[in-house]
């Protein structure tokens, strides 16, 4: 092995542990949100804000970070981010109430969404375009859906002794890729082009979809013609026109021009999106049927996701051999439609007290179209943007990734409703087996494009 390609594997490692980490943290925390909303006495709705002040932070602010990353360097974000995220961990393990525990989220997602661009951005640079990045891509893309599927296995596990062990894990983690990125990853030159850093849209977009968000919470938990509900509606509207507004406008734009133009980036945010509202989600909803309906222990629930997070390891490892042989748009279609196949699988049989027979196949089939999705949509979306833009498409892609998530999971609690039973987690299941059904659209409209 030469030294640049120890170096190189070393950096991907780096990489890869930081986003297990962004994947890790977003998942985790569904089995442990029982147990917070219990000791820190949270009611349901603001229980919610535990994943939604995470992914509404990380989503805004992703592009900022990626203009970040070409501007100062990835190198230089990557462990400024990495330590945010690790300081911002420690807090909110040690959190003592709820407003501290929802501060601490917040800003959890804000170090990652200038983490996550920053191991993007090195990945373009350490690696070549051609088979050598897409390699690194898949690899990349198996660690990242690994870390989804695995937060819900370790939450269980962690949260059997103490849910704040959910966020100090990740404290070493953090150390450990903050002086790998210092010893292995070399300098990347900052751009010099005069491209401004989108705060104002980024506020903009951030304060519609919290605005969005918590509408539908007030609008579940208290009416739709409740005063908090229209009001935060109201916002949402008049912050996305002037979102528009700002973006047609500004000499600093949260999109890009020669981003807009770009088909492949348009489907691979459209798959992302339906992804989070598909096989993403089901994290969420299965942490809630365990537990509240079929009155499982964290660790027995954790223990219950284990063959659905083997299967998205699997899926995303087969995936990333698949898209050398395949074109990306075929493996991301097949990962649709057994997402279908998964999600209708248990939306008809969650009633049913056997785990082998109502839960396993339906695991199994979505997990692995989980891990096959998640690989081959970055790749679909970044496969034709310019190599000086690729930080900021990747922040977009991941953006809305995550706003769909958050979103997703107001529906999904409105489906609910306040007392769940079988019939209304069934059309929750059968919500996301929709938006799946909508990815395998776009993945075949990309196919035969």
């Amino acid at each position: 092995m030469t030294l640049r390609t120890s170096t190189a594997t070393a950096t991907l490692a780096v990489l890869s542990v930081a986003q297990f980490l962004i994947a890790l943290d977003y998942s985790i925390i569904y089995i442990a949100l029982p147990s917070i909303a219990a000791d820190l006495r949270l009611m349901p709705e603001l229980a919610q804000w535990v994943i939604s002040a995470y992914a509404v932070l990380f989503a805004g602010f992703l592009v900022v970070g990626g203009r970040l990353a070409d501007r100062l360097g990835a190198r230089r974000l990557f462990i400024v981010a990495i330590l945010l995220f690790g300081a911002a961990s420690a807090a909110g393990g040690a959190a003592g109430d709820g407003t501290l525990l929802l501060a601490a989220r917040g800003a959890q997602g804000l170090g990652a969404a200038l983490l996550q661009p920053a191991v993007l951005g090195l990945i373009q640079a350490t690696f070549p375009a051609g088979p050598e990045r897409g390699k690194a891509l898949a690899v990349w893309g198996s660690v990242g859906a690994s870390g989804l599927a695995a937060g819900a296995v370790l939450g269980g596990l962690l949260t059997t002794a103490s849910w704040r062990l959910t966020f100090y894990v990740n404290v070493p983690l953090t150390l450990l890729c903050a002086l790998g990125a210092a010893v292995w990853i070399r300098a990347v030159k900052a751009d010099t082009l005069p491209t401004g850093v989108p705060l104002l849209a980024s506020g903009l977009g951030t304060g519609t979809v919290l605005a969005l968000v918590l509408g539908l919470t007030f609008g579940s938990a208290r009416g739709w013609d409740s005063a908090p509900a229209l009001v935060c509606l109201g916002l949402a509207s008049a912050g996305f026109l002037a979102f528009v507004r700002n973006e047609k406008a500004s000499q600093a734009v949260l999109i890009e021009p020669i981003l807009r133009r770009i088909s492949s980036l348009r489907v691979g945010a459209a798959a992302t999106a339906l992804y989070m509202a598909s096989v993403g989600s089901e994290f969420y909803l299965l942490t809630l049927l365990l537990q509240s309906m079929k009155a499982y222990t964290p660790l027995e629930a954790g223990i219950a996701f284990l063959p659905l997070a083997l299967m998205v390891t699997v899926g995303s490892t087969t995936a990333g051999r698949a898209v050398r042989r395949f074109d990306p748009a075929t493996v991301l279609a097949t990962g649709f439609a057994l997402a279908i196949l998964g999600l209708l699988w248990i939306s008809l049989t969650l009633h049913g007290d056997s785990y082998v027979v109502a839960l396993l196949p339906g695991l199994v089939l979505s997990g692995f179209g989980h891990g096959a999705i998640y690989t081959s949509m970055f790749i679909i979306g970044t496969h034709d943007v310019p190599a000086a833009n690729q930080g900021t498409a990747g922040a977009l892609l991941t953006t809305s990734q995550y706003l769909a998530g958050a979103v997703t999971v107001a529906v999904l609690t409105l489906a609910l409703g306040t007392s769940p039973d079988y019939g209304s987690f069934r059309t929750a299941f059968l919500l996301t087996t929709a938006a799946a059904a909508g990815g395998l659209g776009v993945a075949l409209f990309r196919r035969r494009g």
